[in-house]
């Protein structure tokens, strides 16, 4: 008889970081699994749907499909991001699609027409329909708060703020100011592996020099890795990169970081999927969402600091570092679908966690919290 994956991950997570291992293949393969996941997480915890910076002018939207909801978020007229249930309240067709801008929100099944705010502003054809009124419709409203420049989203209504969740994250990385930065460029994928895998791939650095051995792998000093104790609402290490990529390093006019600080790489993961790599002068980031048990769709995007935005140089070297980036998500793609079908092998087991595996140890520990009732020791 199958175990219980919630079962095992909760009996993995328990085990002291110094005797752990990988968290079970079930959490990876189960539909149950998946299903709790998008009960207890993804319809519970703060979601990353972008940068804020896309979305600079009024009637500017990205749509997002959130636990199966279909959502989009858009510039309102008072110049504030809503986010709406993106379903119209007619014969339930999705609305608006993909990314845009649009001074109306208009159903394409019957022409429906909807405000910015989402309340109902014109239906033809229902005049004779003596129950109708316009004034009772208006588009479910899904809470948005823009935190340090990203757009979160989330389905429960009695979630902490995620400025409160996430004010440790500010006080790591406040001499950042990473709301400033703007980004450049964001592109959708989809990859054929388990949403959790390219997760646990991001938060550690210990794969670097073999998966990345033709591109970054032979920068990755595993000695010179930082993992310290994850937190309650991420986890976090960090690499200190030298002058060959001058655009990763605090611009000269940046008077705000001091020392290290100013060659400081901080690769941040947010809980649930949100993994953000952050450098004096250029960041890029995956926001993950699950696809069934064994896709995962991926926002990818990124972009600059202010103090590099108006150079030329520093766009050319943003060029490089993204067809860079471009290289790596290859390799990226390819370690993590192997690891994927690995987890459905039923000879396959996990293995103990290197001391680089922090972040990933953190990570089955939330995710037990979440699905599971575990308690987390969280040091202070």
């Amino acid at each position: 008889m199958p175990k219980d994956p919630v079962a095992e991950l909760v009996e993995n997570a328990s085990t002291p970081f110094e005797n752990a291992r990988a968290m079970p293949r079930s959490v990876y393969t189960s539909e149950a699994f998946l299903d709790r996941e998008l009960s207890n997480v993804f319809s519970k915890d703060w979601i990353c749907v972008g940068r804020s910076s896309t979305l600079a002018n009024t009637g500017d939207y990205l749509t997002y499909e959130l636990a199966g909801q279909p959502i989009l978020v858009i510039r309102d007229q008072d110049g504030s991001l809503r986010a709406m249930a993106n379903v119209c309240l007619h014969r339930m067709s999705t609305l608006l699609e993909g990314r845009g801008n649009a001074g109306l929100i208009v159903c394409p099944y019957h022409a429906w027409t909807y405000n910015l705010d989402g309340c109902l502003r014109g239906a033809p054809a229902m005049t004779k329909n003596e129950s109708f009124s316009k004034d009772a419709y208006r588009l479910p409203q899904v809470r948005c708060e823009e935190w340090l420049g990203w757009i979160m989203v989330t389905l429960n209504a009695d979630a902490p703020s995620a400025a409160i969740q996430l004010a440790e994250v500010e006080g790591l990385i406040d001499d950042f100011q990473m709301e400033t930065y703007t980004e450049t460029f964001v592109e959708t994928h989809v990859w054929d592996t388990n949403w959790k895998i390219l997760a646990d791939n991001f938060m550690e650095s210990y794969h670097l020099p073999v998966c990345h051995a033709d591109t970054i792998g032979g920068m990755s000093r595993l000695d010179e890795m930082v993992c310290p104790p994850g937190s309650a609402a991420f986890n976090y290490h960090w690499i200190l990169k030298d002058d060959s990529l001058p655009i990763a390093l605090a611009h000269p006019n940046n008077t705000r970081l001091k020392g290290d600080r100013r060659r400081t790489t901080f690769l941040l993961a947010i809980y649930p999927s949100l993994l953000i790599t952050l450098t004096p002068g250029y960041f890029w980031y995956l926001s993950l969402h699950p696809k069934g048990v064994g896709q995962v769709h991926i926002t990818f995007g990124g972009g600059m600091s202010p103090d590099y935005m108006d150079s030329d140089s520093a766009q050319d070297s943003l060029r490089q570092t993204k067809a860079l980036l471009d290289k790596v998500n290859i390799e990226d793609r390819g370690c993590t679908e192997k690891v994927y079908r690995g987890t459905l092998a039923g000879l396959s087991a996990p293995g103990h966690l290197s001391h680089l595996e922090r972040p990933n140890y953190d990570f089955a520990q939330y995710l037990a919290e979440r699905t599971g009732g575990f308690s987390r020791k969280l040091k202070i």
